[in-house]
C-alpha cells in the first residue's frame, strides 16, 4: 500500500481470534486507549499485510474472510471500527455493514477496496460506512483514517469524496434512467444493482445484461444475488413482478 492521501468531508471457516484480554465491552476512543479494529477481507495475504502495516497503533481484535462469519464475530467482539473490503461473495462489504448496523449501530465501518468506482463508493456509504479509501493507501494514512472514523469523522480518499458529494447533491434525481423514488426497499440497492434489476426484469439474459453494462457475467450473477437477497425475493419471476408493480420497467 502506498501514497493515497486520506482526509475527506465531514473466516470462511476462517477468521482469527483476538489476542488475550479481548473484551468486547471495552470500547476504544478513550484517552490513550487504542482503537479496537476488526478486519474483513477474503484475501489472506492482504489481511496479513494490513496487520503488519497497522502494527501496534491499533488493537486488531480479529478478522474474517467471509460475510457470515464476519457478521457473527463483529457482533461478539464489538470493535470500534471495522475495516471491510467491498467485493466479496454473498453481498460483500455492503452486506456486512447492513447486517451489523441493524443490530449494533455504534460499530463504525471504513471501506478499503481496490475499486474506486462511483457505484461501489455510493453503495457502501448508503449502507452505513463512515468512509472509503483505496488499497493504495499507506500504512500511516490508514491508521489515521481508522482513528478519525472511530472519532466520528467521515473519511475518504480525495477523488472518492467527489463521488459522494456529487451523488448526494443530486438526490433524489433518477439514476441510470430509473424513475425517482423513495421506496425504502429500492433505496437499499446500489445504482449498479438498480441497472441490473431493470434489465433482468425486462427479460434480458445474463449475457445480454453483461454486454449492455460492460461487465462480466459473473458480476451480473453477483448483482442479481444481492438484489434478490436485499428485496427478499427468491426468483426472477418474483423480481419481474416486483419491478412491474413499481413501474420500473
Amino acid at each position: 500500500m502506498s501514497g493515497d492521501s486520506v482526509p475527506g468531508p465531514g473466516a470462511g471457516t476462517g477468521g482469527t481470534g483476538a489476542g488475550p484480554g479481548d473484551n468486547p465491552g471495552t470500547r476504544g476512543g478513550g484517552s490513550g486507549a487504542k482503537v479496537r479494529v476488526f478486519l474483513v477481507d477474503d484475501h489472506h495475504l492482504f489481511l496479513s499485510g494490513v496487520r503488519a502495516e497497522l502494527g501496534d497503533a491499533v488493537e486488531v481484535v480479529g478478522d474474517a474472510d467471509e460475510v457470515g462469519p464476519a457478521i457473527d464475530m463483529i457482533g461478539e467482539r464489538l470493535p470500534d471500527v471495522v475495516l471491510v473490503d467491498v467485493h466479496m461473495p454473498d453481498g460483500g462489504g455492503q452486506a456486512v455493514i447492513e447486517a451489523v448496523g441493524r443490530v449494533h449501530p455504534d460499530v463504525r465501518f471504513l471501506a478499503l477496496s481496490v475499486s474506486d468506482a462511483a457505484e461501489d463508493v455510493i453503495g457502501v456509504i448508503r449502507a452505513g460506512a463512515r468512509g472509503y479509501v483505496t488499497k493504495t493507501i499507506s500504512g500511516p494514512e490508514l491508521t489515521d483514517a481508522i482513528r478519525r472514523v472511530a472519532e466520528g469523522d467521515a473519511v475518504f480518499s480525495p477523488r472518492l469524496a467527489g463521488f459522494v458529494l456529487d451523488a448526494f447533491a443530486s438526490m433524489p434525481a433518477a439514476t441510470a434512467g430509473l424513475t425517482p423514488t423513495f421506496d425504502p426497499e429500492l433505496d437499499h440497492l446500489t445504482p449498479r444493482e438498480r441497472e441490473v434489476l431493470r434489465l433482468i426484469a425486462r427479460g434480458y439474459a445474463y449475457k445480454e445484461v453483461a454486454r449492455e453494462l460492460s461487465i462480466s457475467v459473473k458480476t451480473v450473477e453477483s448483482h442479481v444475488s444481492a438484489v434478490l437477497r436485499k428485496l427478499q425475493l427468491s426468483s426472477r419471476h418474483q423480481l419481474t413482478r416486483w419491478a412491474s408493480e413499481r413501474r420500473l420497467l
